[in-house]
């Protein structure tokens, strides 16, 4: 899936490699990752559409078609929710603010720009916190 991500996801292929049925796959899949394949792709299409946004002046609907969404209207409407602005508006709010700002590790980059889902999607399967004994 990170090396296709501009593919059209094939859950049933991707069961067939895992050994499982398609149900079963979604389900292992959300309990281990702590979201859908389908979510986990979308996340990873716009962390590719940003970096581009950032590094490159090739126009948004190309970008939108590079990185896997077959519609520039769904593209944006995704975009603007997960991340709270448009995709012309984020390249540009990148190129006032933080893009000026002198150089940044892309480590810490992809940490701040990293599309965030609701806090219980984060998680990526890991055991929650329980107060007390």
């Amino acid at each position: 899936m990170d090396r296709a991500y501009d593919e059209p996801l094939d859950i049933a292929a991707l069961a067939r490699v895992a050994l499982t049925s398609e149900a079963h796959f979604i389900r292992t899949f959300k309990d281990t990752f702590g979201e859908t394949p389908h979510r986990y792709l979308q996340r990873r299409r716009l962390e590719r559409a940003m970096a581009l946004l950032r590094e490159c002046e090739r126009p948004v609907t190309e970008i939108c078609f590079e990185v896997g969404f077959t519609s520039l209207g769904s593209f944006s409407r995704t975009f603007t929710r997960v991340v709270g602005m448009s995709p012309t508006a984020y390249r540009r709010a990148w190129r006032t603010g933080a893009g000026t700002a002198g150089y940044v590790p892309t480590c810490v980059v992809m940490s701040w720009t990293r599309p965030r889902g609701e806090a219980q999607d984060r998680s990526f399967g890991e055991a929650g916190r329980q107060e007390g004994p």
